[in-house]
């Protein structure tokens, strides 16, 4: 069974005349006045100094005004946060005041996806026209039917709907307590879990009573944009796939350069030739490949890469 659902939201600053004042500048904000919204947060934190939502919202509104101050409010905040549930580090490296991390921190995309699984079906579906599970089916589909699909990074099922008569069993897993719960609701899947696919195996939440080994078709339907660097899920998902298993998975197409780089959504782009070579360095197939527009973005099209491999039988 899936951990229950948890609230969504940002936690109060604990004192009321500094949640109106931090209310205000939100209305400022909404109306692009971000230089007048950054005064009055300013005002709000002098009444709550600990609080680590009022700071970044402070970083947010100075970035956006183009304060040079920005970065040591995102600084106060990961002082007092150092989980990082709001991705500070993302904000400092894309300002020049970090290093890139290689992953954003777990607590910042666990709390992302709580707060959008509400609305995550409608808006990335029926709004920003989001058509990767379909394509990804279809390029994995002439080698069903599947013995046993697990599916990584399941949100609230899109995948899964698109696979689910291809395949005996399906699993799937995903960091968001309140996305497994939405893809509960589907009764789509044999098995639902919470995981997180930056750790090790033994701390990933993928196996504990489940076997490795059991799957003959991995998926991660753009799941790897959330994770930078692909050096801890390739091992995860050796450990998952039988001999001669597909492992099928979009990321978003960096375009021109190398490697992978942290965009302005803070999402993570990667290259063709970083993927291919991370693919062939853990032993995979050589991939099948689609170049693809996977979604929209303020109207305009994000593009993509499908990748299909094959671990050796």
């Amino acid at each position: 069974m899936p951990p229950k659902p948890v609230s969504t939201g940002r936690f109060s600053s604990g004192d009321a005349t500094a949640d109106r004042r931090a209310d205000y500048a939100r209305m400022l904000a909404e109306g692009a006045d971000f230089a007048a919204a950054a005064e009055l947060i300013e005002q709000a934190l002098e009444l709550a100094p600990g609080w680590a939502a009022g700071w970044f919202r402070l970083g947010e509104y100075r970035e956006k005004a183009g304060l040079e101050t920005a970065a040591e409010a995102y600084h106060q905040a990961l002082s007092l946060q150092p989980d990082d549930v709001f991705g500070a580090r993302l904000k400092l490296a894309l300002l020049g005041a970090g290093q890139t991390p290689d992953q954003p921190p777990s607590r910042y995309v666990e709390g992302l996806f709580d707060d959008y699984a509400d609305r995550f079906d409608t808006a990335l579906v029926e709004k920003l026209g989001y058509s990767v599970p379909g394509k990804l089916a279809a390029l994995v589909s002439p080698h069903g039917p599947f013995r046993n699909t697990v599916d990584l990074g399941c949100g609230t099922g899109l995948f899964g709907a698109e696979i689910r008569k291809r395949t005996e069993r399906l699993e799937g897993f995903d960091l968001s307590a309140n996305m497994l719960a939405k893809a509960q609701a589907k009764s789509l899947y044999d098995h639902l879990g919470q995981s997180d696919l930056s750790l090790p195996a033994a701390q990933s939440g993928l196996f504990g009573d489940l076997a490795p080994y059991r799957a003959d078709l991995v998926s991660a339907a753009d799941v790897l944009m959330y994770l930078g660097s692909l050096e801890t899920v390739f091992p995860l998902v050796q450990d998952l796939l039988a001999p001669a298993g597909l492992f099928a998975f979009s990321v978003e197409d960096v375009g021109e350069g190398e490697g992978f780089v942290l965009r302005d959504s803070l999402r993570y782009a990667h290259s063709e030739a970083y993927v291919r070579a991370v693919i062939a360095r853990f032993g995979f197939g050589p991939p099948s490949v689609e170049n693809t527009v996977i979604r929209m973005d303020a109207g305009k099209p994000v593009h993509g890469i499908l990748f299909l491999s094959r671990k050796p039988g």
